[in-house]
């Protein structure tokens, strides 16, 4: 896939790169290791002012950012404007809570028969981030924030398409005062992953994107004894019980199926809805998934933007065509569309059976199942019946049921009564085929710290030496 930015929108190609060569490639890790060695070095006060400034700049540069990521990936560009406002909040979340999350913590010394004993938090080296499109600033950033603040240095491979993108945000970090080489974004295709994470200065690696892609990046890392975190897909359950607000559970059904034109990894995608209200939610959530209004992303007046490549288009239309041909109906959308861009309308398909792609697949564009279920324990059994498990949500006011969800639902988020997304406050990520480890929160910084017993005694000559071999 070459490296350009083309403009979903209308499928122009507007910037192409030449990918950096193998010199150019070891002088970034170089630089890397070196402003590593720099910044571990540096007060946590120090990087919470250097971020501090990032966000700074990233609310300044609102406008242009979030005009380049339409441009690039096709969101719409509120959507956009407000994915660069929630990167400046999640430097700022970061900058003012790391000198908490980063501190040492105290044990019981008299157990361990210390005079001191605690949990000291320190960076690792330089972190290799492969990280994909769909959010091509919030992605990265929910990373590189809580990595950069440990003492970390970030080596981003992004995704092809949004090259602009990623060169912004080496452009952000050195600006706000980072030291040179701390987060550099490496110009590779994906052939080049696996030379970088093998170099033995290269730590870690961070991946959001396919189970293919993932899968990969754990079996170089394993083999290398090397640290991961992984956020692969997900096809979100979206379950609708008969206590629930329907008209909210629609409202917000809608928005959670299209946000981001339908290409979110969180995006509700499978709409289980008990046969007492499914007539109804059906006829609600399909009006508003009609109403939605397809178009120029960079309109104020645009719902849903086009897809971001012609291929990923292609392949929606796909699994939609195939559960069609299996005897599946489309309540509204379903048609692929003529002209220039890669637009697919909201579409919501019912009548879903194990054999159709739909079942089991995930869907990544503006496209709703609906499954009719008729029980508590048939939901649960359907949400939970694939290989996926990165969020949920849950529609119900009786409590018994809340707690019996928060508690069934086998995935790494639970969402009762709202739509699934990520908060800097809460810990982030999945189970299952979905992924491992934790972004976000104290967990996510910690993700890529060596986490260092300390223990001290009182320094008597063989005090306490060989009592016990581990």
């Amino acid at each position: 896939m070459p490296i350009a930015t083309t403009n979903p929108a209308t499928g122009q190609v507007l910037k192409t790169y030449d990918p950096m060569s193998d010199e150019q490639i070891d002088a970034a890790i170089e630089r890397a290791d070196l402003a590593f060695r720099q910044l571990r070095d540096t007060t946590v006060a120090q990087r919470a002012e250097w971020l501090t400034a990032a966000a700074d700049l990233l609310d300044a540069e609102r406008d242009s950012t979030a005009r380049l990521m339409t441009t690039e990936m096709g969101k719409t560009l509120a959507a956009a404007k407000a994915e660069v406002t929630k990167c400046a909040t999640a430097c700022r979340f970061y900058a003012r809570n790391a000198p908490e999350m980063l501190a040492d913590e105290p044990a019981d010394a008299a157990s361990v028969k210390a005079i001191r004993a605690y949990v000291r938090y320190q960076p690792i080296g330089p972190v290799l981030a492969v990280m994909p499109w769909n959010f091509p600033l919030w992605q990265v950033m929910r990373f590189a924030a809580p990595a950069l603040m440990a003492g970390n240095t970030g080596l981003l491979k992004h995704a092809s398409n949004v090259p602009q993108t990623a060169l912004y945000l080496e452009d952000v970090f050195r600006r706000a005062g980072f030291p040179e080489g701390a987060f550099t974004t490496l110009l590779v295709g994906s052939d080049a992953v696996d030379r970088i994470l093998r170099d033995p200065r290269v730590r870690a690696a961070t991946l959001t994107g396919s189970e293919p892609a993932g899968r990969s990046i754990a079996q170089i890392a394993g083999r290398e004894l090397k640290k991961t975190v992984l956020e692969l897909g997900g096809s979100d359950p979206f379950v609708v019980m008969p206590s629930a607000d329907l008209d909210k559970a629609a409202e917000v059904a809608t928005t959670a199926r299209c946000q981001n034109n339908g290409q979110s990894c969180i995006a509700a995608k499978r709409f289980i809805v008990h046969t007492d209200v499914f007539d109804a939610f059906a006829e609600k959530f399909t009006a508003r998934m009609a109403a939605l209004r397809v178009g120029d992303p960079m309109d104020d007046d645009t719902d849903v933007g086009p897809l971001a490549s012609e291929r990923g288009r292609d392949e929606v239309h796909a699994q939609v065509t195939d559960a069609v041909d299996r005897g599946a109906t489309v309540l509204c959308g379903g048609e692929k569309p003529s002209g220039d861009g890669w637009y697919y309308p909201p579409t919501v398909v019912t009548d879903l059976r194990p054999e159709m792609r739909m079942w089991a697949e995930e869907v990544f564009g503006p496209v709703a199942g609906l499954y009719r279920v008729g029980s508590y324990d048939e939901a649960v059994e359907v949400a939970n019946g694939t290989s996926f498990g990165l969020g949920s949500n849950a529609w119900t006011s009786d409590p018994a049921e809340q707690e019996r969800f928060a508690t069934d639902l086998d995935a790494g988020n639970v969402f009762v009564n709202g739509m699934t997304t990520s908060y800097p406050e809460l810990p982030f990520g999945g189970v299952k085929n979905s992924g491992y480890g934790r972004e976000l929160s104290a967990l996510g910084m910690r993700e890529f710290c060596n986490t260092k017993t300390v223990w001290v005694g009182e320094g008597e000559a063989g005090a306490g030496a060989g009592a016990h071999a581990e």
